[in-house]
């Protein structure tokens, strides 16, 4: 699938283009991402509702993922999810480099039949989550439903971004969760756009995304 060695990363600015391959004791993780993709993807992490959200966020965010990992879930999902979150993080901290030119926020109503679920973000190279979301049942499919929360805090950390998720109303915990990686993908889809009046400018008066130098 993705051939690098395990301290390898590449990026193409151009394309903005990231590819990483991460192995400890607990997973072995190999991921490429292309920002301006087609929604087209080829994920593998074991646990299968997981692979399902990871492929509507892919979709419905126009990028192009390969990923694939080995964790040990013989000891249970949490590694998995959480390393992945980290590593899919990480990806986008890369692809984006300064992140000069980005449109930076981003935010959308996302309704699912009952449900319906507010995302806002600023890729500001601060990683801060608020998340409002609770569900009544303690798996979906195979996956347990607290590591939702470890996945997008784990993905924030790494991608330097600040995210907002909040679950106005719904029933239906799949509805639930399938709006916020959804959410997720269209937001951050607007926030990483390329503005064509600044492409050339670091969207802050600070001249720099991040905390204080």
């Amino acid at each position: 699938m993705i051939k690098a060695n395990k301290s390898q990363s590449a990026v193409k600015s151009k394309s903005r283009t990231a590819i990483v391959e991460r192995n400890t004791a607990e997973t072995r993780i190999a991921i490429h991402l292309t920002i301006e993709g087609r929604g087209q993807y080829k994920v593998s992490t074991g646990i299968r509702f997981f692979d399902h959200m990871l492929e509507l966020f892919t979709r419905h965010g126009a990028f192009d993922l390969e990923l694939k990992c080995d964790g040990d879930l013989d000891v249970d999902q949490h590694h998995t999810v959480e390393d992945v979150g980290i590593v899919l993080g990480q990806l986008f901290a890369k692809a984006l480099g300064d992140r000069r030119g980005i449109a930076r926020w981003g935010d959308a109503l996302v309704p699912m039949d009952e449900t319906l679920t507010r995302v806002a973000i600023d890729v500001s190279n601060r990683p801060y989550l608020i998340w409002k979301v609770k569900f009544s049942k303690p798996k979906l499919g195979e996956m347990d439903t607290e590591l939702f929360k470890e996945w997008f805090q784990a993905f924030v950390q790494s991608a330097g971004v600040t995210l907002h998720v909040e679950n106005l109303y719904g029933e239906n915990n799949h509805h639930i969760v399938e709006s916020c990686f959804k959410g997720l993908a269209r937001v951050l889809r607007q926030a990483v756009a390329l503005d064509p009046r600044n492409r050339a400018a670091v969207p802050s008066t600070k001249g720099v995304l991040g905390g204080t130098l």
